[in-house]
């Protein structure tokens, strides 16, 4: 196993030196749910509920998420994003809405935290927009699907 790349020699945290990477082509998908009461579904599919387009504004929420990892999560480096894709999906039988996320850039580093970033502020942001009437909501299975590009290439879940 390799070691963890955001301490230095003397344990201490820094961001991680890519200078001397090679710009490659970099994507990342990603996954994640969010279950709900069977009602609270129907209101965003139905487009009854009262703050709106719930799935349009998670849509954007997760967007503008991925372009602002670099100021949420302290190590990432700020990365000029080629491509946001993010999809939510409804499962109607199972009271749920799947965000699906891809990133991509043309850099030195890869966009794995984007692409994570933005599913949880989308799932947040649907949290966000029907807790009035469904505080039991339950977040989860946010996990790295695919990644390609780097020295490290191509990868997927197993899962």
């Amino acid at each position: 196993m390799s070691k963890l790349t955001h301490f230095n020699n003397k344990g201490e945290a820094h961001m991680v030196d890519v200078g001397a990477k090679d710009i490659t082509h970099r994507r990342a998908v990603t996954s994640g749910d969010i279950t709900m009461e069977p009602e609270t579904l129907a209101l965003i599919v139905q487009g009854n509920h009262k703050k709106g387009d719930v799935l349009g504004i998670a849509r954007i929420a997760g967007i503008m998420a991925a372009k602002q990892t670099a100021n949420l999560i302290p190590l990432c480096h700020p990365l000029a994003l080629t491509h946001v894709d993010l999809e939510l999906d409804v499962i109607e039988d199972k009271h749920k809405v799947i965000c699906t996320c891809t990133v991509e850039t043309d850099g030195k580093t890869g966009v794995e935290m984007e692409a994570l970033t933005a599913t949880q502020i989308a799932l947040l942001t649907i949290y966000d927009m029907c807790k009035a009437v469904d505080r039991g909501m339950v977040m989860g299975n946010v996990r790295l699907l695919e990644k390609a590009g780097g020295k490290s290439g191509h990868w997927v879940s197993e899962g």
